[in-house]
C-alpha cells in the first residue's frame, strides 16, 4: 500500500505526525507538501494528491487542513475522488466500507494526535463492502459525468 500525504500551514502539524506513524507501519507514502508553515493554499496540495489517486500512482490520500473541509471541497472536484472528512473511528471505517472513499481529510484544529491516528488506523484496515454501495458508488460517478 501506498499514500499520498498533503496539508497546507494548518494540517502541517498533524502531518508530520501522520508520517511518524506511517513510518512506524512501514506503510509506504508519499509527501506532496507543504512543507513550510507561512500561509499556502490548500487547493494546491489537494489537486496533487487527488491525481496521484486517480492515477493509481498511489492506493489512498490524507489531506490535512485546519478543518478538513477544504481539502476535501477541492479533492472532491477531481472526478473520480470519493475524500470524506472524518472527525471519528467509526465514520472513518464507515467511509471505506459504504463510501469507498479513497482520500481521508482530517482538521488538525478539529482532532488531536492521537484521534487522528486512531482515525486512519481505522480507515486503513476498513475495506469497501460493494454489494449495495456499489450502485450507489456507480450513481456518483454518473453524477461526474455531467460537469
Amino acid at each position: 500500500m501506498k499514500i499520498a500525504l498533503g496539508s497546507d500551514h494548518g494540517g502541517i502539524h498533524l502531518k508530520k505526525e501522520i508520517i511518524s506513524y506511517l513510518e512506524s507501519k512501514e506503510i509506504a507514502f508519499e509527501d506532496c507538501g507543504a512543507y513550510v508553515e507561512e500561509s499556502v493554499d490548500y487547493p494546491d496540495y489537494a489537486a496533487p494528491v487527488g491525481n496521484k489517486v486517480v492515477n493509481k500512482e498511489v492506493d489512498l490520500g490524507i489531506l490535512v487542513c485546519g478543518t478538513g473541509i477544504g481539502m476535501s471541497i477541492a479533492a472532491n472536484k477531481i472526478r473520480g475522488i470519493r475524500a470524506a472528512v472524518v472527525s471519528d473511528e467509526f465514520s472513518a471505517k464507515m467511509s471505506r466500507e459504504h463510501n469507498n472513499a479513497n482520500i481521508l481529510c482530517l482538521g488538525e484544529r478539529v482532532v488531536g494526535r492521537d484521534l487522528a491516528l486512531s482515525i486512519i488506523d481505522a480507515w486503513l484496515k476498513a475495506s469497501f463492502q460493494g454489494s449495495r454501495h456499489e450502485r450507489r458508488i456507480k450513481k456518483i460517478a454518473k453524477l461526474e459525468e455531467l460537469l
